[in-house]
C-alpha cells in the first residue's frame, strides 16, 4: 500500500503541476517552509521545496504566471513556452517524491509522469484556446482562478487521500480527452502546432 501511496502523490504532483507548475511547488514549499504539513518519512526528499530559495523563486514565477493567465492569447502564448517546461517540471517533481529509487524506477517515473503532466497540461492549454474564442474577457480570468483552486484543493486533497486524488485525476483526463475533439468541431477551432 506504501507503494501505492508513493506512486499516487509522485502522478497526482505531476498532474497538478501540468495545470500550474510554479504554484505546485510555491503551495507545496510554502506549507514544508511553515511546517504546515509535516512530512512522513518516506516523502522527506521533499524538504527541498521548502528551503527559502525554492519558495522565493517559485512564488516570483507563480505571479508571472498569476497575471499572464488572465490575458487573452498571452496565456496561450505562455501555455505553449511551458508545453516543455511542465512536463520536465511534473517528472523532476515525481523522482523527488520517489527519493533515492533504483534508475529503473526513476525511467519509469520518469515517463509516467511527464506524460502524465503533458496530458494536464494539454488539457489546460485547449481550454484555453477555446476561451480565446469567446469575445468576453472574464473567461480566462474565471478559468485562471479555477486552476489555482483546482492546484491549491488537489493539493489538500492529495495530503489526506493520494489514491483517491490521483483516481480523480485520471477520470478527469479520461473525460476530458473523451469530450475534447466533440467540442473543437462543435467550435470549429483549428490548432496548428
Amino acid at each position: 500500500m506504501e507503494r501505492l501511496n508513493l506512486l499516487s502523490v509522485a502522478l497526482g504532483l505531476a498532474c497538478l503541476a501540468g495545470l500550474n507548475l510554479y504554484l505546485t511547488v510555491f503551495a507545496t514549499g510554502l506549507a514544508i517552509h511553515f511546517h504546515w504539513i509535516v512530512l512522513a518519512p518516506q516523502y522527506q526528499s521533499l524538504a527541498i521545496l521548502g528551503q527559502p530559495i525554492v519558495v522565493i523563486i517559485s512564488c516570483v514565477l507563480f505571479l508571472l504566471e498569476f497575471f499572464a493567465d488572465k490575458i487573452p492569447w498571452i496565456d496561450s502564448v505562455w501555455d505553449a513556452v511551458h508545453t516543455i517546461i511542465r512536463p520536465i517540471g511534473g517528472a523532476l517533481l515525481a523522482i523527488q517524491v520517489l527519493g533515492h529509487s533504483s534508475p529503473t524506477l526513476d525511467v519509469i517515473i520518469v515517463l509516467l509522469a511527464g506524460t502524465t503532466a503533458l496530458a494536464t497540461h494539454t488539457a489546460k492549454a485547449t481550454t484555453r484556446l477555446l476561451s480565446n474564442t469567446s469575445p468576453e474577457p472574464f473567461s480566462n480570468i474565471a478559468l485562471s482562478v479555477g486552476e489555482d483552486a483546482v492546484v491549491i484543493g488537489g493539493l489538500a486533497l492529495l495530503h489526506y487521500h493520494p489514491i483517491i486524488t490521483f483516481s480523480i485525476f485520471l477520470i478527469t483526463l479520461v473525460v476530458f480527452f473523451y469530450f475534447a475533439p466533440k467540442i473543437l468541431r462543435a467550435t470549429k477551432v483549428k490548432l496548428w502546432l
